[in-house]
Parts: structure tokens; C-alpha cells; sequence
């Protein structure tokens, strides 16, 4: 276990002692030019890990500096600047982030150096989480305690700067009272015109037990330095941090920075013209499944209606919104053959076949793997005499793509023939079943050129070349394949989530890690209490991240208590809530989420390499490296190619899009200058400017031990059990999930 102090005591004569700004910068004026490389100076807590998660997801250059690294770089004035062959003064950061104000681990002379480039270079400063203090411009904390099922508010200051994506509120989540977060709720303290201090807040809340608004976040200027104080806990995953991540990370980089970011939600419809086997609420198993024990009364399989297709136009009209459909032909021809020749459902989908996208799910939708024994729960691959697992065909797999290719353009439909997302995404890698992909099915994809494939990204979340294609991962909601109605969901979530002493399957006891045992839920009631809920938390959480992968449900969802459409509504409407109009959920084809995977992973490779640099000077940016290379940019809103058309595209409030680098570095003209000009004036005195006090001794203390943090302070001591940890409940992983089929029979399976 490690004890990190948070407001360091400093050896100072005094407790109101001040920190002179050491000489960072030449003597001769000019320009300053700083490079585009954000300073992440951690202790390994989870707020500042964090803001370190949040960009490296959306690719800024980082350097940094882990305080618990006994062979650590040493702050000095060479490490942060220095000066070009022309006089040029030259600042290594663009921005600086710190776990606190003044971390114990640093030396005074550090954080001193420190203060005095971001003095020098104008960089800012984010201070991650501290406590409330007038070396923050900030009173004493009054009030302090769980923020849990509080919300809070970016004010007007905040939507005017970095946080102009948000709408105001900013809610925690969480129910009151509870252990996932703790903060300091407090006051600025009173503008001082001598030194020029001022704080103004931007993220508030009301006191309990008053009418008065208490800061959560704000910034502070002071001495010519810019810090933006955080008083409250978080990490990376917490929905409150996840609104205000992006705004964090454009307010410390003065919005100009490498990198892109966007909130993607694709959802896919798998399964149309099919239908799917239906949960066993007796049996708590899906007949017709192989999962099934003894003998288990068989279940009415679930189809669409016509109703439900004109229910589903009418909410992507409503809600501004385009569903991709996932289709198998082949139960649309049995279905009519069996009905006389003709399909309702198949008519009133073609009938509205432009309303939607299509994406080609197999013919019959088989498992296109191995071959499957089902004699044994769970399945496995059937094997030759030698032990060689023996792989479906590939005039199987062929046959599989080319129907249903087809078929879709023989109807019409507006589908991509290079996609491809095999029934169980099947053929690729199944452990623990399958070590491999089916050579056939290799083959079969590289026969139809096929571009992309999905697949589940609850067994593979990264991408990559699969034969012909790459690879994208879809992540699953938790609305099951087998259910269409509110009571069976909550009972199949109800096995899957409880112990088996408390009727479940102990599925939860027996992975610890990716899921949690919850109690029971009401079969009436705890769709919309607990589940749906926790699917919308769960799902936007990935939205939140920069994350192009597709989520996905089936059709069985959209009918009789069209399960899936009220998930939809309450990811968008809450998500709506949250972002302003100009920042909408970015809905992408297969073929587009891979591309940005593709362009994700490429520009993490460029990282890796050092190939590639930018910087700022005056109001230019300038991005170097080898010709071919593409760069993903982040600028605010204004700014132009130079001598040329405006850059990127607007979301969010500012600018974005990749640069393709040329032979000669590729400039951008700001609408002004960025940084300042470094000063010329030679070293500052040691006396110094008086940038902040420290008391000696600190009265906040933090423990963290595995995934538990401790803050000790003044009001006590205040666990947070799982603050430096995953999320309870993360998607269900392979077949608990999505429950492998016995046979191919199109009018019953999936």
C-alpha cells in the first residue's frame, strides 16, 4: 500500500512562504515556439491516470513522469526548454498535468522550475484532483463528502471555453450516498488586483443545506500561470469524468493539439427475416439451443411483424437516427414457402428497404467455424481420429456469402458487399472451443473480397487482417438475442447475475472480474429500474471514449416489448441531454468504423515511432514528418490550411479532420496566437513573483491498495472501495452472451 500526500510540505521558512520561478527561457526575445507534447506527471492515482487514459485516446503526444519511478527525469529548466540555432526560445510542452498543485514527490526546486516555464511559455496547468486551498485561490472546503446521484453544473464560463461541447449538466453517477466518489465542495477566494489572481469557476454544485454554489472545478490565474483545479476523486470510467474528459484535455492544450476525437454509436440489428430461439424462463436455458438440461418445454421462436417494421421507421424518424440491419436471406424465402408464397414481414421490410442500412449476415445464418458437437454442454469441435479439429467447408462458407449477396441485390437493398458479420461471428477464433480461425472461411472471405468483417468485441477488441479483411470488433448490449419481452430479459439477466444460492447460475462467482453478483431483480420491475438503465451506463461509457466500435442486438429486440428501441431512445436522449447539437453521436458504416479503427491504429503506431512532431509558433502550426504520414489535428474553430480553405470539420465547437503530410512541413494559420512570447528578461530573482503559498504539513491524505483509495482529511477517513478499478459490470464475454445454436434451422435460429 502507498501513501501519497496531496499539498506537499514544503521546507520553506515560513507557512506562507513563496516559490521563486527559476530561468527557463534565453535572454534574447522572440516568438516563443512550443511543441505540441503534453507533460503528464503522474503518481499512479486514478485521476490523474485518467486525464493520462483520456489522451492517449484520442492520440495527443504525451511525455511522462511516473513519481513512484525511482529513475525518474529530474524537472529542470534544460528538461523543459531550450533555444533554437537561432535564438528562438523553444518549450518542449504544451501543457502540463500534475496529480495535485504540488505533488510531495517533487522537489521544490521542480516545482519551481515548473512554475516558472509555464509562466515564461503561457502553458497551462491541470492540478487533478486537490485539496481546497489558497495556493488554489480557493477557501477551506465547506462541505465534504460522496457526490454519488448528485448533479452538477458547467457554468457559463466553462460552455464559453473548453467545455463548449456540454450542455450544462453535468450528473454523478452513482445513487447518494454511495462510495464511488468523494470531493470538496467550496468557494473562490476574493480577486487580489496585485498579483492578478482570480478563479473562476466551471463546474458547480449547490451546498447541501444551503443556497449556495460550491466549486467542483474552476480555473486559476495567478502570476501569469493558468491552472485548472479539480477538488474531487475520479477515474477514467466514471460518467462524470467521462463528460468532462475531452473539455480537460482541449483546456490544458488551449484547443490545438495531435489528435481527434468523436462520440461514435453505429447500432446494428442482427438477424433480419429471421427469427430467434426464445428463453426458457422454467428451464433457464434457450430449447433448441444445446444449453438446454433434461427435458425443458419448447418455446415459441421470435419473428418481427410488419407492425414492428412501421414502429421502427417511425422511431429513426423521430430520433434522427439510421439503424444498419444485419440480413439472412434464406428465412425470408422458407418463411414464404411455407405461408403460401408470400412473407409479410419480407414485404414490409423491402417495402422500406431505404429507411435502413444492410449489411450482409450470411444466408442461413450456420456456424461457419467448426463442426459442432453438441452431445456434450457446452459445445465442442468435433475432431478427427488424429484429434484435428475438423472446420466446416468452404463451399459452405462460400455458399453462405454469396446467397445472401444475392439475394440483397436481387431485392434491392442498399447494402455494402465487401462487409461481412458471420452468424455468431462465426469462423474466426472461438476460444475456448476454437484456437483458430477456420482456414475455409479464411479463404471463402478472400474469394468474395470481402473488406471487413465484424467481429465480437467482448473475445477480440483490437483490430486486425483476417485474409482480406480487417477486422471490427462489435461490442454486445446486454438485451439478449433470446427475449422480447421485459420479464424474460430480467430473467435471463437474473441467471446470469446472481449466485447460485440465489437461483443463478453462479456465472458471476465464477468470473469475479468482468462481472458482479447483483440480488435478484423483480421480473416486472427490474427491467427499467436496474437493466436498462445499466445497458444505457454501459454503452455510453464506450461512446464517451473515442471509441468507432459497433454495438450490436437483434431483431428479436425490436418486437412485442421492443426491448431494443427503448435502449436506443435512452442512449440518445440522455446522450442529447448531455452534448450541444453541434456535437451529435457520429453514426458510421462497417466499412467507416474500420477505417477509423485503421486510422486509430495507424497514428498509435506513429506515436510509437516518434516519427512526426508539431508545434506552435505564433499563430502557426506546423506538422512535420514523412511524406505519406497521416496526422489527426485538433484546432479551434477559424482556423485555416495555410492560404487555403478552412481545416476539418466542426464538432464540438472546434476544428478537426487528418493532415496528409507532404514533403514540406504542412502549416495551419490559428485566428490568433496560441502561446505568448517568452520573456526576455533573464533569470527572475529567486524572491521571485508570488505565484501560491503552501502550509507546512498537509491535511489531506491518499492510500490506495489494489482497487480501494482512502482519503483521509479533516472529516475523517473515507473509503472508496473501487474507485481505482473497472466498472462492476463490464459486457457479457463469448457465449454468455450469445448462446451457441444446435442446428442451422433458419425458421427457429438466429
Amino acid at each position: 500500500m502507498r501513501a501519497f500526500r496531496f499539498l506537499p510540505a514544503v521546507a520553506l521558512a515560513v507557512a506562507t512562504a513563496v516559490i521563486g520561478l527559476a530561468a527557463v527561457v534565453p535572454a534574447s526575445a522572440a516568438t516563443s515556439r512550443v511543441d505540441l507534447n503534453v507533460l503528464v506527471v503522474t503518481d499512479g492515482n486514478p485521476w490523474v491516470e485518467g486525464i493520462r487514459q483520456q489522451l492517449a485516446a484520442e492520440g495527443v503526444p504525451t511525455t511522462v513522469i511516473d513519481l513512484t519511478s525511482t529513475g525518474r527525469a529530474t524537472i529542470t529548466a534544460g528538461f523543459l526548454a531550450d533555444t533554437l540555432a537561432d535564438g528562438t526560445p523553444h518549450g518542449h510542452f504544451e501543457g502540463v498535468v500534475l496529480p495535485n498543485d504540488a505533488p510531495s514527490q517533487l522537489s521544490a526546486a521542480e516545482l519551481s522550475t515548473l512554475a516558472g516555464y509555464e509562466q515564461g511559455y503561457q502553458v497551462r496547468q491541470v492540478d487533478a484532483y486537490v485539496w481546497p486551498g489558497t495556493n488554489t485561490g480557493l477557501n477551506a472546503p465547506s462541505w465534504s463528502g460522496s457526490l454519488d446521484g448528485t448533479s452538477a453544473t458547467a457554468t457559463a464560463s466553462a460552455r464559453a471555453d473548453a467545455f463548449r461541447y456540454l450542455n450544462g449538466p453535468v450528473p454523478f453517477e452513482g445513487t447518494p450516498g454511495g462510495n464511488g466518489s468523494y470531493g470538496y465542495l467550496t468557494t473562490p477566494l476574493p480577486d487580489n488586483p496585485a498579483t492578478g489572481s482570480h478563479f473562476e469557476p466551471y463546474l458547480t454544485e449547490t451546498v447541501p443545506g444551503t443556497t449556495t454554489q460550491g466549486t467542483l472545478a474552476g480555473v486559476y490565474t495567478s502570476g501569469g500561470r493558468q491552472q485548472l483545479v479539480l477538488t474531487f476523486a475520479y477515474n477514467y470510467y466514471q460518467q462524470q469524468y467521462r463528460l468532462l474528459a475531452h473539455g480537460i484535455v482541449d483546456w490544458v492544450t488551449k484547443g490545438v493539439h495531435l489528435g481527434y476525437w468523436r462520440n461514435y454509436f453505429s447500432a446494428h440489428i442482427d438477424d433480419l427475416f429471421n427469427a430467434n430461439a426464445r428463453w426458457s424462463q422454467v428451464g433457464n436455458c434457450t430449447p433448441g439451443e444445446g444449453d438446454c438440461v433434461g427435458s425443458v418445454p419448447a418455446t415459441t421462436p421470435i419473428r418481427m411483424t410488419p407492425a414492428d417494421v412501421t414502429a421502427t421507421v417511425a422511431w429513426q424518424q423521430q430520433n434522427n437516427y439510421t439503424l444498419d440491419f444485419l440480413f439472412n436471406g434464406g428465412p425470408s424465402l422458407d418463411y414464404a414457402a411455407a405461408n403460401g408464397g408470400t412473407d409479410p414481414l419480407t414485404t414490409a421490410l423491402l417495402a422500406n428497404k431505404n429507411s435502413f442500412w444492410w449489411l450482409n449476415h450470411t444466408y442461413q445464418h450456420p456456424f461457419l467455424g467448426c463442426v459442432q458437437n453438441f452431445t456434450v454442454i457446452p459445445w465442442k469441435c468435433q475432431t478427427d481420429s488424429t484429434g484435428a479439429i475438423q472446420y466446416v467447408d468452404r463451399a459452405t462458407v462460400n455458399s453462405q456469402v454469396q446467397q445472401n449477396i444475392q439475394f440483397g441485390q436481387a431485392n434491392g437493398l442498399p447494402f455494402r458487399p465487401g462487409e461481412l458479420v458471420a452468424g455468431e461471428h462465426s469462423g474466426t477464433v472461438m476460444l475456448p472451443q476454437q484456437p483458430n480461425d477456420n482456414p475455409n472461411f479464411l479463404a471463402a472471405l478472400s474469394q468474395n473480397n470481402i473488406q471487413w468483417l465484424g467481429v465480437d468485441a467482448s473475445r477480440e477488441t483490437g483490430q486486425r487482417q483476417i485474409a482480406s479483411a480487417l477486422g471490427v470488433p462489435r461490442h454486445p448490449i446486454n438485451v439478449f438475442y433470446n427475449v422480447s419481452t421485459q420479464p424474460d430479459e430480467v430473467s435471463e439477466y437474473n441467471w446470469l447475475y446472481t449466485s447460485k444460492a440465489n437461483g443463478g447460475s453462479g456465472n458471476c462467482e465464477a468470473n469475479p472480474t468482468t462481472t458482479t453478483c447483483i440480488t435478484p431483480l423483480d421480473l416486472n420491475t427490474g427491467w427499467a429500474s436496474y437493466v436498462l438503465p445499466m445497458q444505457e451506463k454501459i454503452t455510453l461509457g464506450y461512446v464517451l471514449s473515442n471509441d468507432p466500435r459497433p454495438f450490436f442486438m437483434h431483431q428479436s429486440n425490436l418486437t412485442d416489448d421492443r426491448l431494443a428501441l427503448q435502449t436506443l431512445t435512452g442512449i440518445l436522449s440522455t446522450y442529447r441531454g448531455w452534448f450541444t447539437p453541434d456535437t451529435p453521436v457520429v453514426n458510421q458504416t462497417l466499412t467507416d468504423a474500420g477505417s477509423t479503427l485503421q486510422q486509430q491504429t495507424a497514428w498509435q503506431q506513429t506515436l510509437t515511432a516518434g516519427t512526426v512532431s508539431g508545434y506552435i509558433q505564433g499563430g502557426a502550426v506546423t506538422v512535420q514528418g514523412p511524406a505519406g504520414t497521416t496526422v489527426p489535428v485538433t484546432v479551434p474553430a477559424g482556423t485555416t490550411v495555410t492560404g487555403g480553405a478552412a481545416f476539418g470539420s466542426v464538432y464540438g465547437g472546434e476544428q478537426s479532420g487528418y493532415l496528409t503530410l507532404g514533403a514540406a512541413p504542412t502549416s495551419l494559420t490559428l485566428t490568433s496566437a496560441a502561446f505568448g512570447t517568452a520573456t526576455s528578461a533573464g533569470p527572475t530573482p529567486s524572491t521571485g513573483i508570488a505565484l501560491a503559498s503552501y502550509s507546512i504539513g498537509s491535511p489531506h491524505e491518499v492510500h490506495r491498495n489494489g482497487t480501494a483509495i482512502t482519503v483521509t482529511d479533516p472529516y475523517g477517513t473515507h473509503v472508496l472501495p473501487k474507485l481505482a478499478g473497472k466498472p462492476d459490470e463490464e459486457l457479457h464475454v463469448g457465449g454468455t452472451h450469445h448462446h451457441p445454436y444446435q442446428t442451422p434451422v433458419a425458421q427457429t435460429k438466429k
